[in-house]
């Protein structure tokens, strides 16, 4: 069967939200030291080249609220009281003034009691409370006040009653007065634990066209009535003292009666005790605006004030377990308008996109992280970057060899005894044909035709790049070079030399082995020290652990060792650099020369101190320095690692970095 609900806003027709520039603006951030929590939430705060997000919602918000106390005060019904009993009053002296068959003595008290009103609005209206008008015009006016003020009253507690009862006749205050007197005993019955749900029920088939909002239980009704009550306290304690003393004078004539006041306060702490959570207590600063704001109408500005601070709140998401869900679309959009309504719905569309993507996961401890689907993207487009840089420079990372097994090279050469590579039938066959004309009557097939295919062998490489996560590295914005660098080799390995074993070692005070997420997603740390020994510790372990591979040894950094680790297992950290932190990084790199490895240092900085050291160090184990700009480093990272062991071809030749990079089945991979 099917379900129908009404149409909530937004283009039915629009495609699917798109995530890629989401994605894009998030890897960049998670590059930049955000987590992927972190990267998200800034992009739905940020939002994108065709699409608001939070702040600007946010904004509009405060904007809003700003206009709405700047541009209104609270003294409107008094304003319009004044204007009321000044109308009565000058009607009144005109009359007196025409009414020449009025006894001189009676015309000439009622004009000095006119004249004599007090200043006070809501003392003069008492004052003439018993005054025996004598003209229409002017009575008028005067039970405009009344009217108006009763009015106002029930339009701070039920929206929309100021104008429902304009004109209203006796019989309609009758009414509104037993909806009052029914609501009350009510809430009282229901205080008190006493109330069955048929109740609520006969009492909104008898008095629900007073409530817009279709309460469908009394839960439902006490939370619009407790809202719009608390905003209606608020705007009294939002006055000024005289302002209030003159409303709580003026209120006892609403309807020319205090019946009216009596249920109403009634109702208000009934509401107080049923609802205390509610503001009760809070006030706002309203300016000088010309727009005067009568008590229904102020009301429903305060109203609206508590909206925009709840949006406000949501659309900050700075509280724990911030979802974009939370964000009230009704709220928003009579606040800013169905537009600002579709923009935030939007955002949680995107935001529900993002996390069902694949892109993003939640580890065991909660955190939100990039999938590996994610971070093949994100080494993609690094390696996009490298490619670029690399065109027109030498290297080349496989060795072919003739006779082992792999790929196969496309020539073949005589069977030898213990080969196991595939026959060459084309030409095994052919060296047969060859060898009869030559010798009629001979076998078919011997074993001197034999050929068999040559394949191409790769060399297998354990490969440990130690980066620097020190102090320095995050102060003088080698973070994200690093990172990028990090996640651009790991991609290549990966996807093109799975063969080879990569290690990730970060050292700053001490050294530690990571996966790539969790150094992608690392804090800058400052923490001074720069603990190479502890790197290189774990750097030989890792070529221990592959003694049939080619160790090839990686070291990123931008400051001399200053910290290593004693045989306790405590980090001794010393500046300058110690004699033994000194001594005891040359030990654990000579004993990665002894097990084969070919070393590079990347030196960044300019410290002239720094190169003379890392130079020497180079020049011990036979190693190589390459001192790259930070935007340089992962080409110059990759490219050592292309060419660290085979020599180097020339650039746009076969084999060269041109022809690699841009091979269909790289990118496709």
């Amino acid at each position: 069967m099917a379900r129908y609900q009404r149409y909530d806003g937004g283009d039915p027709l629009a495609p699917p939200v798109d995530i890629a520039e989401a994605l894009d603006a998030i890897g960049n951030d998670v590059m930049a030291g955000y987590s992927p929590e972190r990267a998200m939430r800034e992009f739905l705060r940020r939002g994108g080249s065709d699409q608001a997000g939070l702040d600007d919602l946010a904004r509009r918000v405060a904007e809003r609220r700003r206009d709405l106390l700047q541009r209104n005060n609270l003294d409107g019904t008094l304003r319009e009281v004044r204007e009321l009993l000044e109308k009565a009053v000058l009607e009144e002296r005109k009359q007196l003034a025409r009414d020449a068959m009025m006894d001189d003595g009676d015309r000439a008290f009622r004009e000095m009691r006119l004249q004599n009103l007090p200043d006070s609005p809501a003392a003069a209206v008492t004052e003439l409370g018993d005054y025996d008008w004598q003209s229409s015009e002017a009575r008028e006016a005067f039970e405009q006040i009344k009217d108006l003020l009763g009015r106002e009253l029930l339009d701070q507690r039920f929206s929309g009653m100021k104008q429902a009862l304009e004109n209203a006749t006796d019989e309609d205050r009758q009414a509104i007065n037993e909806m009052l007197s029914d609501l009350n005993d009510l809430l009282e019955k229901h205080a008190a634990g006493q109330d069955t749900p048929e109740d609520f029920q006969d009492f909104m088939a008898k008095h629900g066209q007073h409530f817009p909002e279709n309460p469908q239980t009394i839960d439902e009704l006490l939370d619009a009535l407790a809202q719009r009550s608390a905003a209606a306290q608020r705007m009294l304690n939002s006055m000024t003292p005289e302002q209030r003393a003159e409303l709580m004078q003026l209120s006892a004539q609403a309807f020319g009666s205090p019946a009216l006041m009596d249920q109403l306060n009634r109702l208000d702490q009934s509401l107080m005790g049923l609802r205390p959570g509610e503001d009760w207590g809070g006030s706002e600063q309203f300016g000088e605006g010309g727009n005067g704001l009568g008590l229904g109408d102020g009301t429903g500005v305060l109203q609206d004030l508590a909206d925009l601070d709840a949006l406000a709140d949501q659309l900050s998401q700075s509280y724990g377990g911030a979802r974009l869900d939370d964000v009230d679309l009704d709220k928003l959009a009579r606040q800013l308008g169905n537009e600002a309504a579709v923009d935030a719905r939007k955002l949680q569309e995107l935001e529900q996109a993002l996390r069902q993507s694949g892109a993003m996961e939640r580890s065991f401890d909660g955190e939100l992280r990039l999938t590996p689907k994610a971070m093949r993207q994100l080494g993609k487009a690094l390696l996009r970057d490298v490619a670029t840089k690399l065109s027109g420079r030498q290297g080349q990372r496989d060795l072919r060899q003739a006779g082992a097994a792999g790929d196969l090279s496309g020539a073949s050469r005589p069977w030898a005894f213990g080969d196991t590579e595939p026959w060459d039938i084309p030409r095994t066959m052919l060296n047969g044909v060859l060898r009869r004309s030559g010798e009629p009557g001979g076998p078919m097939l011997s074993i001197d035709d034999v050929e068999v295919s040559e394949t191409e062998a790769r060399t297998q490489a354990a490969v440990a790049l130690c980066v620097d996560t020190s102090f320095s590295m995050a102060m003088d914005g080698r973070w994200v070079p690093m990172k990028q660098t990090a996640l651009a080799l790991h991609t290549l390995i990966g996807s093109r030399f799975r063969g080879d074993s990569l290690e990730l070692i970060g050292f700053g005070r001490h050294a530690q082995t990571m996966q790539i997420e969790e150094l992608t997603a690392l804090d800058a740390r400052w923490a001074k020290g720069t603990n190479l020994h502890h790197a290189l510790l774990l750097a030989n372990r890792h070529f221990r652990k592959h003694p049939n591979a080619q160790p090839v040894l990686l070291i990123v950094t931008d400051g001399e060792p200053t910290s290593h680790l004693e045989s306790s297992g405590d980090v001794f950290f010393a500046y300058p650099p110690h004699p033994m932190t000194i001594a005891l990084a040359v030990r654990e790199l000579d004993n990665a020369r002894r097990l084969g490895a070919q070393t590079t240092f990347f030196r960044l900085g300019e410290d002239p101190g720094l190169a003379r050291f890392i130079e020497s160090m180079a020049r011990r184990v036979d190693g190589s320095v390459i001192a790259p700009e930070e935007g340089d480093l992962g080409a110059a990272v990759v490219g050592s690692y292309l060419g660290s062991r085979h020599g180097a071809r020339a650039a746009g030749g076969p084999g060269s970095y041109r022809d690699f990079f841009g091979s269909r089945g790289f990118w496709a991979g």
